[in-house]
């Protein structure tokens, strides 16, 4: 699956093109949003779908449970890369990442689709007052067209110094010398006992809440992004939360690799590596894989609480009748799955990824969908949820049907990617209603390196390579087919 340069040509000359958009479709009566209407969408980094409205009850997440009880909750909703940048890319500007040519953490978006048209950029177009606070594109990749104001202040990232301030004196390993502390990227999970405003998610709820009652007495229509930084390593947050989890009761995931795996597929976790305490090499041993899971979900409560400040901020100013609501995390995470930590695979705990969206006065609320959906397809529905065209760039399906109707089966397939050896061999990978097939393939050449094919009825771990056992032959054949079209068609535009 050789990347094609006609694909970039095309896009190229799309992007020319890109102020003539389409009109939307009628989305339908169940989903009246009269316009103007408001957008607060809510970015979270490293969220898996581990949440107590995806019924997994030992996590405390009753602020996002609450939204979703307001809202559809897509069960299999995919990202496109299981990283930051080229997944954030990909929400941002409706296009994949063979086409902006995103897959690392250093490049941005501009520098490769300089013209394209970003999701914020094209409410702003369209009369929006657009503002962020938080992380919405990665790291320091700013983007000044996106947004009404602060685009290119990075105090609006509100990025935590590193080593952060709190380190020397809270750290949670005390028996270790200052200067050990500074051997590595520090310890990789904090528990200080401080307020929630003492580290950077607690300040974004803050200031995106004053955002909001600034913007409640304008006017004009919003689009405000927010994104939090947690449960992204390290996991730091205030002890309150780590209060709410008991270490005893963390059952440990098996570190084994499904049979069969090919040794391209999982990965180093080099992420998790960088930090002090953890082996260059190795499984980690079961006291530190324990602190980390705890760590990870007292993170993730620290989130749901900043979430719910600012839902109920936007109740008080009696926004929410008037605002769609979009919570998504960026890809999936692993905390000790397969023996490996972090993203950086096709699997499916690293692809699969948590979305709601709450449309005002939707008859029919608090449904969830196991509808194949992409992250690709968000900018799209909220184009069409706004009563805003569509811009003919876009590679993404809006998913407005689906809100409408959560029982139906949408998209055939779900397709991602991520890259091995430097950008030299890509892994192609698509998810079925019940298989996830990968496709290693060596871009100069066009040869197949290595194939993955495992069962999910369920959302659950894989335990065996099925593409290794010669009864699944035919299948195979099927389902490369499948994969060819549907990553062809999937890098058309306009659809």
């Amino acid at each position: 699956m050789q990347k094609n340069p006609i694909y970039f040509v095309t896009l190229l000359c799309i992007l020319v093109l890109s102020s003539s958009c389409r009109p939307a479709e009628n989305s339908g009566n169940s989903l009246e949003t009269p316009p103007p209407v408001n957008i607060l969408f809510i970015a979270v980094d490293d969220l898996r779908p581990e949440l107590g409205c995806y019924g997994e009850n030992h996590i405390h997440s009753p602020n996002i449970d609450r939204l979703a009880r307001r809202s559809v909750l897509f069960e299999r909703a995919y990202c496109q890369q299981s990283v930051c940048s080229p997944s954030r890319t990909s929400v941002m500007t409706g296009l994949r990442p063979d086409i902006t040519g995103i897959y690392d953490l250093q490049t941005h978006f501009r520098d490769v689709v300089p013209n394209v048209v970003t999701l914020p950029q094209h409410f702003l177009q369209h009369g929006y007052h657009t503002e962020f606070w938080g992380k919405i594109y990665h790291a320091a990749l700013l983007d000044s067209a996106s947004w009404s104001v602060g685009g290119n202040d990075q105090d609006r990232r509100i990025e935590p110094q590193w080593p952060m301030e709190n380190w020397r004196a809270y750290a949670l390993d005390t028996s270790n010398a200052i200067a050990d502390l500074n051997n590595g990227g520090g310890l990789p999970y904090e528990m200080a006992d401080l307020p929630d405003t003492a580290y950077p998610d607690g300040v974004i709820a803050a200031r995106a809440i004053a955002s909001l009652r600034q913007m409640s007495e304008q006017k004009k229509p919003f689009f405000l992004g927010i994104g939090f930084y947690k449960p992204h390593l390290p996991f730091n947050a205030p002890k309150k939360y780590w209060d709410m989890y008991q270490a005893s009761d963390i059952i440990l995931p098996k570190p084994v690799l499904p049979v069969g795996t090919p040794g391209i597929a999982p990965s180093n976790w080099g992420e998790l590596r960088a930090y002090y305490s953890v082996p260059p090499e190795g499984d980690l041993d079961t006291a530190l894989t324990r602190k980390l899971i705890h760590g990870y979900r007292a993170c993730v409560s620290y989130v749901d609480a900043q979430v719910g400040k600012v839902l109920d901020e936007l109740e008080r100013l009696n926004l929410a009748d008037n605002t769609i609501i979009v919570l998504w995390g960026d890809h999936g995470f692993k905390v000790g799955e397969y023996g490996d930590w972090c993203k950086h695979t096709n699997y499916e705990i690293d692809t699969r990824a948590p979305l709601m969206v709450c449309v005002p006065r939707m008859t029919d609320k608090g449904h969830r969908t196991a509808s194949l959906v992409e992250l690709v397809d968000i900018y799209p529905t909220l184009s069409e949820l706004a009563n805003l065209p569509k811009p003919a760039h876009l590679q993404g399906k809006s998913f407005v049907p689906v809100l409408q109707h959560p029982d139906q089966k949408w998209k055939e397939v779900a397709l991602s990617q991520f890259p091995r050896n430097n950008g030299e061999v890509m892994g192609y990978s698509m998810r079925t209603e019940q298989y996830r097939y990968t496709r290693w393939e060596e871009l100069s050449s066009g040869n197949i390196l290595a194939q993955e094919l495992y069962q999910h009825k369920d959302n659950s771990l894989a335990h065996q390579n099925l593409a290794i056992l010669p009864e699944y032959e035919s299948m195979l054949t099927e389902l490369d087919t499948l994969l060819e079209i549907s990553w062809r068609n999937s890098l058309l535009v306009g659809r």
